[in-house]
């Protein structure tokens, strides 16, 4: 959950973004994010199970380590935000609950993700087919480097890695 407090940034139309500390009673609002059909085939995942996902969120994702935060739009949950170690790369995602797609949240909300943030650099594997996200991505000074196979086998999905603050070479 980190130490780090709210940080917020109010849009032209004048909603306000706030990144908060996640709770507890934010993880049934992400759960049923990650149930939404369309959503998943964007973002390329798979939904969890209540209990499953629960578990994954207590014992991985709010780790000490990890940097997490809610993301607050006009007072309602809209999604979250977060970064942690993998295979020696400090990688971030978000996701954010279909009903706020299309309204900036994604971009404002991972702009005041990177000043909570100071690790670079910093990587995101996102879906080929998302653009979207890598759209937000880049927006964020992010920069795609790498990208998996064309044809994934059948039960997996291509993904490109964007990193912002990559060493240059």
């Amino acid at each position: 959950m980190g130490t780090r407090g709210d940080s917020r940034e109010r849009q032209r139309s004048g909603s306000l973004v706030i990144l908060r500390n996640v709770t507890e009673e934010d993880l049934p609002i992400f759960f049923e994010h990650q149930r939404d059909p369309v959503a998943l085939r964007m973002a390329g995942f798979t939904s969890r199970q209540h209990d499953a996902f629960l578990t994954h969120w207590r014992t991985n994702v709010l780790r000490r380590e990890n940097t997490n935060r809610t993301i607050v739009v006009d007072d309602v949950v809209a999604g979250y935000i977060g970064s942690w170690e993998q295979d020696g790369k400090r990688l971030v995602a978000y996701w954010i609950g279909r009903e706020h797609w299309g309204k900036g949240i994604g971009t404002r909300a991972l702009s005041e993700f990177l000043v909570l943030e100071p690790t670079r650099p910093l990587h995101a594997w996102v879906a080929v087919h998302n653009v979207g996200s890598i759209r937000v991505l880049e927006k964020c000074g992010f920069r795609r480097v790498a990208q998996e196979s064309q044809q994934p086998a059948d039960d997996e999905v291509a993904e490109v890695l964007l990193t912002l603050g990559a060493p240059r070479s």
